[in-house]
């Protein structure tokens, strides 16, 4: 919904650059006053951490907001929604080459399947509808490629060294902005100021779904690792319907509670390790 907002006063990449730039910004205010510095550059592990960090920047921030925006004006929105919940069928495979304990189990497998249906169902056949556009082929594969980049954005935060949370975050976004903000500029010029509306749809974006967000994924793949994280890609259609139903007027679909129990279904299975261990069982 912030995004919609913010589009009525800015074009897409503008709105990427200031965001991921406000989060850099509000991090590394958050770095000064906690007296946290960034990655040092000085050492080996320092620099290893660095290009992690420049490594999440691009498949994490700057790469797939750039091929979801432009991906966006030529396919369906509903197609751009369910590529994002095929993140967790790429980190599967990923994960389990690179990433020591991170298993292709056949249980996981089967319960990110049932996931990745639910969220389907969801949307509806609908999404995979040609919107008729010239570029329409290209762009769907954009929208593949957006989810490409956030499952090898996540790989590579949990292999980073150990590094502090907050100077990993900073550094990550710092990276993005460096990436984005040249890039907005020469495609879409410098911005007009808009109205009150869109702006503060911006400062929101930058500050919470960037700034605090990046904060908490980090957090989240380097302790319970990417495939565990991968699985909010299945829930973020459910509440969008849901926030659209609430907040928006907008109508419940009718399938709405078939594919919140696929989805629940497939994140349970994917997880029944995790939640034994939560509950006191054996995994």
């Amino acid at each position: 919904m912030a995004v919609s907002l913010a589009l009525t006063g800015f074009q897409p990449l503008t709105i990427a650059a200031l965001r991921i730039s406000l989060g850099a910004v509000s991090l590394i205010a958050v770095l000064f006053v906690m007296r946290i510095g960034l990655p040092s550059v000085r050492t080996r592990e320092g620099r290893i951490i660095w290009a992690c960090a420049c490594g999440m920047g691009f498949f994490s921030n700057a790469l797939p907001f750039t091929l979801l925006s432009w991906g966006q004006t030529h396919v369906a929105s509903g197609f751009a929604g369910v590529c994002m919940a095929v993140v967790p069928l790429f980190v599967l495979p990923l994960a389990h080459a690179l990433i020591p304990g991170e298993r292709m189990t056949l249980r996981r497998s089967i319960g990110f399947l049932i996931g990745f249906a639910g969220v389907v169902v969801l949307i509806g056949l609908d999404a995979f509808r040609s919107a008729g556009s010239d570029f329409e082929s290209l762009a769907r594969l954009a929208c593949l490629g957006a989810s490409l980049c956030y499952a090898i954005g996540s790989i590579l935060t949990r292999l980073c060294p150990p590094v502090k949370m907050l100077s990993l975050s900073t550094a990550a976004l710092l990276s993005g902005a460096v990436m984005m903000l040249p890039t907005a500029l020469w495609v879409e010029g410098v911005p007009e100021l808009p109205d009150a509306l869109p702006l503060g749809a911006v400062l929101y974006l930058g500050l919470l779904p960037t700034a605090l967000a990046q904060v908490l994924l980090v957090q989240v793949a380097r302790s319970a690792g990417p495939a565990f994280l991968s699985t909010v890609n299945y829930q973020v259609p459910v509440w969008s319907v849901i926030f659209g139903a609430v907040l928006l007027g907008e109508a419940l679909p009718p399938q709405l509670f078939a594919a919140l129990a696929l989805i629940l279904t497939g994140l349970a299975l994917s997880q029944l390790g995790a939640l034994r261990r939560l509950f006191g069982g054996k995994a």
